[in-house]
């Protein structure tokens, strides 16, 4: 059996503020999914659904508006395609390109003079492109355990690429939260360790990763995220996977005059079961389901009380 490489070939993003825009935390690579590390190309799409329409303050769930804001959220509804071409070099090397598509529709009351004026938004956008490279440091067998280690860095950008100006069709512009480009470019780095052992039929790996914006647009400068996925595959027999991870997530809030630092960031962990099923040794198709088990959000924001998660790996 060839060496296992932790190549972190699709990184778990998540934007989460107090409009509720989002991206699961899932780690959907390659590896985790315990295949091959022939040099070659592989494609994976992912669909994602999350439905936020839960507002909570801190660690507890409250109703529209029972903490007065400038503006009450009330529903964001994200449905994303992400697309990840990645590239192994050879045994040590890889490059990886990802690029969502964002469909959001969010809702909520601006409270302005005295008055409560319902305000929506519903966009199809292409959010920021990420470039990343990998690295292996080192692999190793045990001929006794029957089992492959090997530990992985990840290293590169996300780029401005996605809008910043969205607006509605009455004119108003969207929350710099909602809109599906940061406007900044954000230095992107992580490491990761993964263990195969194929006589039990079973692997599991751990990922660290840190998205650190280097600059503000317009006076806005996202939080800094730190994410953490610990994870598990057992194969039941050649084709299906039953997958399992633990995702959690750390973002401070955001900054500049006009960002919501009073509403963003927080702490967050998620249980994500999960099924894989390869039709053939190149095509495997996935699918997960996301449960909060803990969340403690500053301010008010919207939270999803699941989220869905399904795609397809191809190798070329």
């Amino acid at each position: 059996m060839k060496a296992l490489m932790a190549a972190l070939l699709w990184l778990p993003v998540i934007a989460s503020a107090s409009c509720g825009s989002a991206f699961c935390s899932i780690n959907t690579s390659w590896d985790a999914h315990g295949a091959w590390q022939e040099p070659g190309a592989r494609l994976d799409l992912r669909y994602e659904s999350i439905r936020q329409d839960q507002p909570r303050s801190g660690r507890n769930d409250i109703a529209v508006g029972e903490i007065r804001r400038h503006h009450d959220e009330v529903l964001t509804v994200n449905r994303n395609l992400l697309a990840a071409l990645d590239y192994t070099l050879n045994q040590d090397w890889g490059v990886n390109v990802l690029l969502p598509l964002v469909h959001r529709d969010h809702q909520h009351v601006h409270n302005h003079g005295g008055g409560q004026i319902p305000e929506s938004w519903s966009f199809d956008e292409v959010g920021d492109v990420r470039l990343m490279a990998r690295r292996r440091l080192s692999s190793s067998e045990d001929a006794n355990a029957h089992t492959v280690s090997t530990s992985a860095v990840n290293f590169g950008i996300k780029l401005p690429t996605g809008r910043t100006n969205v607006k509605n069709d009455e004119g108003e512009e969207a929350e710099r939260t909602l809109q599906p480009g940061s406007g900044t470019t954000d230095f992107v780095v992580g490491g990761s360790y993964s263990v195969a052992a194929p006589m039990r039929n079973l692997s599991w790996f751990v990922q660290g990763l840190a998205q650190l914006p280097m600059n503000q647009k317009d006076e806005y400068r996202p939080g800094h995220r730190f994410n953490f996925d610990l994870g598990s595959r057992y194969d039941v027999g050649e084709r299906v996977g039953l997958l399992l991870q633990l995702n959690a997530l750390f973002k401070a809030r955001d900054q500049g005059a006009n960002a919501e630092p009073e509403d963003t960031g927080g702490k967050f962990v998620f249980v994500s079961p999960g099924v894989s099923y390869a039709f053939t040794r190149t095509l495997q198709a996935y699918g997960f389901v996301q449960l909060p088990i803990y969340q403690d959000v500053n301010g008010v924001q919207l939270v999803a009380k699941y989220a869905f998660a399904a795609g397809l790996n191809v190798r070329f």
